[in-house]
């Protein structure tokens, strides 16, 4: 890897991450030594990065930095394609037009030199199934899971009984043709999946929850949750 590249993608780890980040954590994530990190860390704080933190402590960046526009190449570009495709096709309209929208801000950043791989894309996604309707928010439940806020469901299983529901909502999760929603369960205490097309009923709450290490996305995906 350029280690052009490797600042960049530096960045867009820490980004990632809610908490500080040792050098050890990073080494092992890029496969560098640590002095590497250190030196790395230097260079883009001396660029004017906005990281915080020291050797020994972690480093923690702030949120709202963004790096400028980056150029893509052509299996890059064909990968983003079939995203958008997958989102047009399998979410909801106001997810699609997010979708859409990032995809003209790509195309309009784009050198001159390889706007002609847009045209070129040909790598595309169409439904083989039925899509399975449902008639909770998409996106509503999306600002939930951001947002942290709980929500009451009445949910009908595979055997038509009805049960409510009050669940910390932790992701998306795509296993064609159906979404689940990954949660905590207070009725259970445990961890959850629902399908969205047998939620009859929704009511968003007012009761935000935190981020407990126990209960959390992280945890769930230890748990092996995922589908």
């Amino acid at each position: 890897m350029r280690r052009a590249d490797r600042l960049i993608r530096i960045v867009h780890f820490l980004r990632g991450r809610r908490r500080a980040v040792t050098a050890k954590t990073i080494a092992e994530e890029f496969e560098i030594c640590t002095r590497t990190v250190y030196r790395d860390i230097q260079d883009l704080m001396n660029a004017g990065t906005p990281i915080n933190g020291e050797a020994g402590a972690g480093y923690i960046i702030d949120k709202r930095y963004y790096l400028p526009p980056v150029t893509f190449d052509a299996d890059e570009l064909e990968a983003i394609g079939l995203g958008i495709s997958m989102v047009r096709h399998w979410t909801d309209e106001r997810f699609a037009a997010k979708a859409d929208s990032a995809f003209a801000k790509i195309q309009a950043v784009l050198p001159a030199s390889i706007q002609g791989e847009l045209e070129q894309i040909t790598t595309y996604s169409i439904p083989n199934q039925p899509v399975l309707p449902w008639t909770v928010s998409f996106s509503d439940l999306r600002e939930c899971i951001r947002t942290r806020r709980k929500i009451h469901i009445k949910y009908s299983n595979e055997s038509q009984q009805t049960t409510s529901r009050t669940l910390r909502p932790l992701a998306l999760i795509f296993c064609s043709p159906i979404w689940l929603l990954a949660t905590w369960c207070e009725k259970r205490n445990d961890f959850r999946n629902f399908r969205l097309d047998r939620i009859q009923d929704i009511k968003f709450c007012e009761d935000n929850f935190s981020d407990e290490k126990d209960k959390n996305l992280s945890a769930y995906k230890l748990q092996d949750a995922i589908c």
